[in-house]
């Protein structure tokens, strides 16, 4: 899509005019150099075909670490109406509720980093992580996983797992409504059983981290957080079950848009209309996952305030807190100001995060007054960041922001210029990073120069108005798959 032709009607703003079967115009954010980078590949075609949904509201949307995806790019959002408008799995993806939370410690820098590899291997032996990983310490029941799918994090909180505070600091309160475990295929189930509490492969990770500097200290501290001060980002989503929902359901909806006849620019970006049993089911099992990576996450949290009691002490965890728990790959239910008036519509996220300003009432009462955190992990060995929702975001993007820094080079290529091995002792060589692995192909794969600039794509958002950075965070010890 080279010749695409964008307009920049703002800072970090450029809009694809609606032109062919575009049923609304489409809105990139990012700084120029970044918006040049997703020319490389099919990026820009695929937000022309999100735009060309039939009901798509106000304009479809690209986030600054936006890449080439599956039907919907990596970084994309769009939303429908909620009654006569449309539902795709592509939309959403394959790692349902692929999310980020963080949690604070009461140590600092100076008390961490002689252990930093202590602390790592606990992590690494109390996590399961790599591909198809299965937890040894947590199996449920097909009964017990209807209710991990259907409570979230109420019945992990219930089994031990966590306290009830962390409830209020997960998006959804950790229970998306609506989640109906009898649209969950018996493989799904199956695949889901043995996966709570497993961090999986690719680019999910724990990370030890330390808090590098603050931008917003009236925000920060309100989420807890103080230069110097160890902190803990967790990054996963629903393993294998959600892969099996979007699977499963990939299939289904392409079988009923066929049956209707509807309009594809691609088949990857097949929809259902949302009357349609088949949407609504997709919605039920899509919710079940996103409800198991609520758990699967707390679940991972709950070892590792445990792993940090046996190397720093016992009741270090006890003062581990959760500062937030978001989503950047889901499909919800919002009312959004639209011309004027309030209007329900369904927000498909993928590869972006929700950031709402002050006073949304969905945000808990210990951040209404200041909006919501948004935890946005950076490349291996290179910043994350802490942001905050803000009223443009409201405006311009459904309140969505950015959800990390967005690959720039294929695992393949990454694999081929890189060595694990040798990424991970430069890390330690020239950053002090200690890097703890099940497979150093992934390593390799999640080398930091297969992906963008976080700083820039942060810095995209912050001069777009969509959302403030309040928090830059460095790596002290990456565990990976």
């Amino acid at each position: 899509m080279e010749g695409e032709t964008l307009k920049q009607v703002g800072k970090a703003i450029f809009e694809m005019e609606r032109s062919g079967e575009m049923q609304a115009p489409a809105l990139v954010f990012g700084i120029p150099k970044l918006v040049e980078q997703m020319r490389k590949d099919r990026t820009f075609w695929q937000l022309r075909n999100v735009a060309s949904l039939k009901g798509i509201i106000k304009h479809a949307m690209l986030m600054p670490d936006g890449h080439e995806g599956y039907g919907f790019p990596i970084g994309g959002v769009a939303a429908f109406d909620a009654h006569e408008g449309i539902v795709s799995p592509g939309g959403v993806g394959y790692d349902i509720n692929c999310g980020v939370r963080l949690l604070t410690t009461p140590l600092t820098e100076k008390e961490v980093k002689p252990k930093i590899r202590e602390i790592c291997d606990v992590l690494f032996e109390n996590v399961p992580s790599g591909v198809g990983s299965k937890s040894q310490k947590l199996r449920v029941s097909d009964s017990e996983l209807g209710e991990v799918s259907t409570r979230g994090i109420e019945w992990a909180v219930e089994k031990g797992y966590g306290r009830k505070q962390d409830i209020e600091r997960t998006e959804e309160y950790g229970k998306i409504p609506g989640a109906d475990y009898s649209c969950v295929s018996d493989l799904a189930r199956k695949r889901g059983k043995a996966q709570i509490g497993t961090l999986g492969a690719g680019n999910h990770f724990l990370e030890i981290q330390v808090v590098d500097k603050i931008m917003l200290p009236e925000v920060a501290k309100k989420f807890g957080l103080f230069e110097g001060q160890v902190v803990v980002m967790i990054h996963c989503g629903s393993r294998g079950f959600g892969h099996q929902i979007c699977d499963d359901y990939l299939r289904i909806v392409m079988r009923k848009a066929q049956e209707l006849n509807l309009p594809m620019p691609d088949r990857e970006l097949v929809y259902a209309p949302l009357n349609t049993r088949e949407a609504q089911q997709y919605l039920g099992a899509m919710r079940c996952a996103v409800n198991y990576a609520f758990v699967n996450r707390h679940v991972i949290m709950h070892w590792t305030r445990e792993s940090f009691d046996s190397v720093f002490g016992k009741g270090t965890g006890e003062k581990m807190d959760l500062v937030y728990d978001v989503a950047h790959n889901i499909a919800k239910f919002e009312k959004h100001k639209i011309d004027g008036k309030m209007r329900e519509v369904i927000v498909h996220r993928k590869g972006a995060t929700r950031a709402f300003p002050a006073g949304r009432e969905e945000l808990p009462p210990i951040y209404r007054e200041v909006g919501q955190p948004v935890i946005i992990p950076g490349s291996m060995g290179t910043a994350s960041y802490v942001l905050v929702g803000k009223e443009k975001g409201l405006e311009l993007c459904f309140g969505t922001t950015c959800h990390g820094s967005g690959r720039t080079m294929s695992r393949h290529e990454a694999i081929r210029l890189h060595e694990g091995k040798n990424v991970a002792k430069g890390l330690w060589d020239t950053k002090g990073i200690y890097v703890r692995a099940t497979d150093m192909k992934v390593v390799a794969e999640e080398a930091p120069d297969a992906y963008k600039n976080v700083d820039d794509v942060v810095a995209s958002v912050a001069e777009a108005g969509i959302s403030d950075i309040v928090a830059k965070l460095r790596p002290l010890g990456v565990v990976k798959g």
